[in-house]
C-alpha cells in the first residue's frame, strides 16, 4: 500500500466519493446478511410451523432487501467510478505536466514507448484498483466479519468446526500474491518493451522500407512479443495451481458444514432453517477467501503499475528554476551573451566542451564549424540551459543564466534545429506554434521571409493545409522553412540556427540567407554550420575539434590561415579554386 500513500495527494480532495463507496457497500453487504435469517424465518416459523400466512410478508421482504442491496451496490460503483476517474484524471495530468518539466538529460534515455504505456496502461490498472479495488477488499473484510458474526449466532459449535479451512485459505493467498507480484512486474516490464518496438517501428518505417529491413523488424518483434508471452504464460501457470487448490479447500469446507450441519439437525441442537441459513452464510466466508485471487491479481498489477507512474512523478528534474530567479522583461533583454571557461560533459563521459570563452555582443552573428561530435550543438544546448554546466558561467546581459527563470530565459531565445519537427495539424498553426494573438498578416510575412509562402499558397488548403505526423507529406526543405519561419515570428532576442538549410538546395539557400540579413538586425545569431557560404558574415566564427576552440575569427581571416577551416574551404570550394587558378593562368600565359 506504500505506492497508494504516495498518490494520496491526487485524490485525497475527493476523498468523500471512496467513503461514500465504501459505506455503500458496507450497507450491501448488510443488507445481504438480512436474506439467509430470513431463510430460516421461512423454513423454521412458516414451513415447518405451517403458518404460511406468513409466506407473502416474507417474500416482500426479501424483494425489499435485495432491491435496496442493488441500489447500493449501483451507489457504490458509481461513487467508486468517480473516484477512479478522478485519480486517473489528476494522474494523467501530473505526469504530462512532469514530462514538460523534465531535463533533456531525462529525455537522452527515456523510451517513447515505455512512457506511453505508463500514461494509458498503468494509469488504466491504477483506476481500476482504485475505483473498485478498494471498496471489494474492505467489503471482503465486512464479508468475513459479519459473516462470522451471524455464524457464531447461530451456532459457535458449527463455526469452529467449518472453520478448519479457512487458515489454509489464507496462506495459499498469501502465497500467491508473493509469486504473482514479481510476474506482473516483469509483465509490465515487457509490454513496455513491445510497445517501444511497435513505436520506433512505425516512427521509422521509412528507414525500414529504404534499408529493407522488414524481416529485421519481424525478428526482432516477435522476441520480444515472445517475452511478453512468456510471462503471461509464466502468470497463467501461477493461476492454474492456484485455484484448483482454493476450490478444493473450500469444497472441503463445505463437505464439512453438510455432514456436522447435518448431523446436528437429526440431534436437535440446530434447526433445519438454521443450517440452510449457515450454509449461505459460509459463501460470506468462502466468497472472499476464494476470490482473494482476484483481489491479490488486481492488487498487484495496480501496485507494480503505480511504482512505474510514481517512478515518473519522482524523477529528479536536472534543470529548474533556483529560488529567487528572475523573470526576464523582453524590453530590457538586449542579448549579449557570454561563456566564461565553460566545461560540460554528458554523464561520466568525456567532456563534450571544454572551456569554451565567447563574448556575442548584441546583434553580433557568431558561427560555429566542426565535424561530428566536436561540441557544437552541445554549447547551444548550454545556452538554452537544457543542461547544468560542470563548471564555468553562461551570462545573458551580465547575469548568470542560472539566475534566470527557464522558461524566461528560453521565451528570448528561438530555435531552428536541422532535424525539424512539425505537429499534426495546420501549416498555419505549425508556424504560429504557442504564440497568442498572432494575425495572420504577421505569419505570412515570417513565412515569406522564410521563402515558404510561395510553396504554402500553392498547396490546395494554403495556411490550412494539414500536414502529417512529424510533417509527413512535405520535403525536408519545405519543413525546415516552416520551422524557420516558426522562429521567426517568435521575434527572439537571440535566434539559433542549427544548420537551418541543410536541407535546401543552394540557392534556396542564398535566398533564404538574404532574408537573414534583416531578420538578424538586432539580434543576437548563432549559426551552426557545414557549408561555409552561411558562415562568411558571421563576426566571428569558432571552429571546434573534440570540445575545444582550435580556431576563431573571421571568414576571411580564417580561408588564410592553416587550419581545419582552410581546409574545409578548400573542399568545399575546390571547383572555384581550381577554376580561378585556371582563369589566373590563361591570364598568365597571355
Amino acid at each position: 500500500m506504500n505506492v497508494l500513500r504516495q498518490m494520496q495527494s491526487f485524490f485525497w480532495e475527493k476523498r468523500s466519493f471512496l467513503y461514500l463507496s465504501i459505506l455503500c457497500l458496507a450497507i450491501a453487504t448488510a443488507l445481504g446478511l438480512v436474506t439467509p435469517n430470513l431463510l430460516r424465518t421461512l423454513i423454521d416459523d412458516a414451513i415447518q410451523a405451517q403458518h404460511f400466512e406468513k409466506v407473502p410478508a416474507l417474500a416482500l421482504t426479501v424483494i425489499v432487501v435485495v432491491a435496496l442491496k442493488a441500489l447500493m451496490q449501483f451507489l457504490s460503483g458509481f461513487f467508486g467510478g468517480r473516484m477512479g476517474n478522478y485519480l486517473a484524471y489528476r494522474l494523467r495530468n501530473g505526469c504530462y505536466e512532469k514530462l514538460q518539466v523534465l531535463s533533456f538529460r531525462y529525455y537522452d534515455k527515456a523510451r517513447t514507448g515505455d512512457l506511453m504505456s505508463r500514461l494509458t496502461g498503468d494509469l488504466e490498472a491504477i483506476r481500476q484498483f482504485i475505483a473498485f479495488g478498494i471498496p471489494q477488499i474492505l467489503n471482503t473484510i465486512l464479508m468475513v466479519v459479519f459473516g462470522a458474526v451471524v455464524m457464531l449466532y447461530i451456532s459457535w459449535q458449527l463455526t469452529l468446526i467449518t472453520m478448519i479451512s479457512i487458515p489454509f485459505l489464507v496462506i495459499v493467498a498469501l502465497k500467491f500474491e508473493n509469486r504473482i507480484h514479481p510476474a506482473f512486474q516483469e509483465m509490465r516490464l515487457a509490454l513496455s518493451a513491445l510497445t517501444t518496438s511497435v513505436q520506433e517501428n512505425i516512427t521509422g518505417v521509412r528507414t525500414v522500407k529504404s534499408f529493407a529491413r522488414e524481416p529485421y523488424e519481424v525478428d526482432k518483434f516477435s522476441i520480444r512479443n515472445e517475452r511478453y508471452k512468456s510471462n503471461q504464460i509464466f502468470a497463467s501457470g501461477l493461476w492454474s495451481r492456484y485455484f484448483p487448490l482454493m476450490e478444493l479447500l473450500a469444497c472441503i469446507c463445505v463437505v464439512v458444514l453438510l455432514g456436522a450441519g447435518g448431523t446436528m439437525v437429526v440431534r436437535g441442537p440446530l434447526t433445519l432453517g438454521g443450517l440452510v441459513a449457515f450454509f449461505s452464510l459460509i459463501w460470506y466466508i468462502i466468497g472472499p477467501m476464494w476470490n482473494i485471487g482476484y483481489l491479490i491479481n488486481n492488487y498487484t498489477q495496480s501496485e507494480a503499475s503505480g511504482e512505474r507512474v510514481m517512478e515518473l512523478l519522482n524523477q529528479p528534474i536536472d534543470v529548474q528554476d533556483k529560488e529567487g530567479a528572475i523573470e526576464l522583461r523582453t524590453e530590457d533583454v538586449k542579448g549579449h551573451v557570454t561563456f566564461e571557461n565553460v566545461t560540460f560533459a554528458y554523464g561520466n563521459k568525456l567532456p563534450a566542451v571544454k572551456d569554451i570563452n565567447l563574448d556575442a555582443r548584441p546583434g553580433s552573428v557568431i558561427g560555429f564549424l566542426g565535424g561530428t561530435g566536436s561540441g557544437k550543438s552541445t554549447i547551444i544546448q548550454l545556452l538554452m540551459h537544457a543542461y547544468n554546466v560542470d563548471s564555468g558561467r553562461i551570462k545573458l546581459d551580465g547575469i548568470d543564466i542560472n539566475d534566470i527563470k527557464v522558461q524566461s530565459l528560453r521565451s528570448q531565445i528561438a530555435s531552428v534545429f536541422q532535424e525539424t519537427f512539425l505537429f499534426s495539424s495546420s501549416i498555419r498553426n505549425n508556424i504560429a506554434y504557442g504564440m497568442k494573438d498572432v494575425s495572420m498578416d504577421e505569419i505570412i510575412r515570417a513565412a515569406k521571409l522564410a521563402k515558404a509562402h510561395d510553396f504554402i499558397m500553392e498547396m490546395a488548403d494554403g495556411y490550412d493545409t494539414i500536414v502529417g505526423e512529424r510533417g509527413m507529406g512535405l520535403s525536408g526543405g519545405q519543413k525546415q522553412r516552416i520551422a524557420i519561419a516558426r522562429a521567426l515570428l517568435k521575434n527572439p532576442k537571440i535566434l539559433i540556427l542549427d544548420d537551418a538549410t541543410s536541407a535546401v538546395d543552394m540557392e534556396t539557400e542564398h535566398e533564404i540567407q538574404s532574408g537573414f540579413q534583416e531578420v538578424m538586425k538586432g539580434r543576437t545569431t548563432f549559426i551552426i554550420a557545414h557549408r561555409i557560404s552561411s558562415l562568411r558574415h558571421a563576426d566571428e566564427i569558432l571552429v571546434l575539434d573534440e570540445g575545444k576552440v582550435v580556431q576563431r575569427g573571421k571568414h576571411d581571416e580564417l580561408i588564410r590561415m592553416p587550419g581545419p577551416y582552410q581546409d574545409v574551404y578548400h573542399i568545399q570550394y575546390a571547383d572555384h579554386i581550381a577554376r580561378m587558378n585556371g582563369d589566373a593562368g590563361e591570364q598568365v600565359n597571355s
